[in-house]
């Protein structure tokens, strides 16, 4: 039995294209953020309730491709809960790893968030998949802005 890592990694981006529990407006937040992909159009605004220096809700709007929404959904599942320290490095983490090899050990601490390394198998779509994690990192900047 075989199966082709290509079609795995689009039927995962998929689905998690379509994760409704983040998707939307919070009622409660107290830091927003909206980036836009100028290379495809793609628009991601986040909203974030923080609370003991820690991201107690997350949700992001707006449209784009279904990488950039995958990416969305991940990470929001990902941040959800963490002290905002750990979501900063984080960021960065997530950042090398599309663009650089890490080790093993390195790549773990991102749980399923890991599945977005294949966009180096299309690298025009990094930018798509890296558009979330740019946002978390300025939406917790603007929150800590506004402290």
């Amino acid at each position: 039995m075989s199966f082709n890592l290509t079609d795995l990694y689009r039927e995962s981006i998929v689905e998690a294209a379509q994760a409704p529990r983040h998707h939307g407006q919070l009622t409660k937040k107290n830091a927003s953020v909206e980036l836009h992909n100028p290379s495809c159009g793609d628009v991601l605004v986040l909203g974030g309730y923080f609370k003991d220096n820690k991201l107690v809700d997350v949700a992001f709007s707006g449209y784009g491709c279904t990488i950039s929404q995958a990416s969305a959904s991940l990470m929001t599942d990902h941040v959800l809960g963490q002290e905002i320290s750990k979501i900063k490095n984080e960021v960065i983490l997530f950042s090398s790893l599309i663009t650089e090899e890490l080790s093993q050990a390195q790549k773990d601490q991102l749980g399923d968030c890991i599945m977005l390394e294949g966009v180096k198998e299309f690298p025009a779509r990094i930018k798509c998949a890296t558009l979330a994690w740019k946002a978390i990192y300025q939406l917790i900047e603007n929150y800590e802005g506004q402290k």
